[in-house]
């Protein structure tokens, strides 16, 4: 997943981006609404975390100009304010969760996981296809019975794939979603995971097609 992280607490945002990107998570960092709105008109993103009390204005002001240009990102508010008032204020402009300042890394990463699996309409968050049992939250991944052991950018990509069996991934895209800005990559990068992915899937039915001057689907052999 790649998320958004709008927070000027440096110290707290390279908390909370070494701990998301531990679970391999790609996460791009905006420390003021300025950064928070370049980064939203270029980036794809799966989910924003929107620090509230921000140097150059209310994090609100973001959210309610995001919702306003109907973008269905889901947000989840981070704030210091601890009154009923200020949360359903977020809510109400919104803001699909909140987490009150100061919180436990666990329960925002809980947290993020529930408001991912309610975006993408699922209770269970494995996915069986193919000969594969793939679970993206606990990183677990079964070919025909044997367990497989994915790096972090390996597992996304899969996650990728599977959000969208059929759909052609051009290698800009893959790049934008596998790496953060700050990642000096090529997209010959791309075709690195792509050939680890490939080899993890040999014994199922599952087949990554190139498609050149296009990019990459997955395929499932029926």
């Amino acid at each position: 997943m790649k998320f958004l992280l709008v927070e000027d607490n440096h110290d707290l945002a390279d908390a909370i981006s070494s701990r998301m990107r531990l679970d391999g998570h790609v996460v791009d960092h905006a420390g003021n609404l300025d950064e928070a709105t370049a980064f939203s008109e270029v980036g794809d993103y799966d989910l924003i975390l929107l620090d509230i009390m921000l140097p150059d204005g209310d994090g609100r002001t973001f959210l309610k100009e995001h919702r306003a240009s109907d973008l269905d990102t889901p947000v989840i508010v981070l704030t210091a304010r601890s009154q009923v008032s200020d949360r359903i204020g977020s809510l109400d402009l919104g803001a699909d969760d909140y987490v009150t300042k100061p919180f436990d890394h666990a329960e925002l990463e809980a947290r993020c996981r529930a408001v991912l699996r309610r975006k993408s309409g699922k209770s269970q968050t494995k996915v069986t296809l193919g000969g594969i049992v793939f679970d993206p939250v606990a990183g677990h991944l079964t070919v025909s019975g044997e367990m497989v052991t994915l790096r972090n950018r390996e597992l996304r990509l899969l996650e990728l794939f599977l959000s969208a069996p059929g759909q052609i991934f051009s290698k800009q895209k893959l790049v934008d979603r596998l790496f953060s800005y700050d990642d000096d990559v090529s997209e010959n990068a791309v075709e690195v995971y792509v050939a680890r992915l490939r080899k993890h899937l040999d014994n199922s039915d599952l087949e990554i097609t190139t498609l050149r001057g296009l990019g990459y689907r997955l395929d499932h052999d029926s």
